[in-house]
């Protein structure tokens, strides 16, 4: 049963270390190669790091991480369950990544997708990520190429007229 309906409160919070057990399922729903539980303790304990966590009335339902580095936001991964992909759970994720990244005192985002992941593709468009390069071979599992996606200035009006309407559009606050 999928309880998501129009009226669903998505909350975005820290991940703890109580969420990674969830964000693991998670994660092996989404990815053919994943992190070990470790990994993600380590992660929680990187200064440079910050990882969020989607509820759905309690219920762990998507995470998304990043690291800060000087004025640099790297995108390290997202996902969400897989029964409620396509209701904007992943772009609250990024909203919120993305404003906690400014600020840290990023001006720039970065990441990687796989070149096949239109649906991901289009959502960091309509952020503002732009094709810069392809990483040739980068996924271990099939060899399939990542695109290079950058957000050169996110300190531009321009840009930052674009991150406060899709905020809107999704009912969180201005930035």
């Amino acid at each position: 049963m999928n309880p998501f309906s129009e009226t669903a409160v998505i909350a975005i919070r820290p991940m703890l270390n109580l969420d990674i057990e969830a964000v693991s399922k998670i994660e092996k729903q989404s990815f053919t190669t994943f992190w070990s539980t470790q990994a993600y303790v380590t992660e929680l304990t990187n200064p440079n790091a910050l990882y969020l966590v989607a509820t759905l009335e309690d219920r762990l339902v998507g995470y998304g991480g990043l690291w800060v580095i000087m004025d640099e936001a790297h995108i390290t991964t997202i996902a969400v369950e897989a029964g409620l992909r396509g209701k904007k759970i992943g772009e609250r994720l990024l909203a919120e990544m993305l404003l906690a990244a400014q600020k840290r005192g990023a001006s720039r985002s970065t990441l990687e997708v796989r070149e096949t992941n239109d649906p991901a593709k289009r959502l960091y468009e309509k952020y503002g990520f732009e094709w810069v390069a392809i990483r040739k071979a980068y996924y271990s599992d099939n060899n399939e190429n990542a695109d290079i996606l950058w957000i050169n200035d996110m300190t531009t009006s321009e840009w930052r007229r674009r991150f406060a309407a899709n905020r809107a559009a999704l009912g969180l606050p201005p930035s």
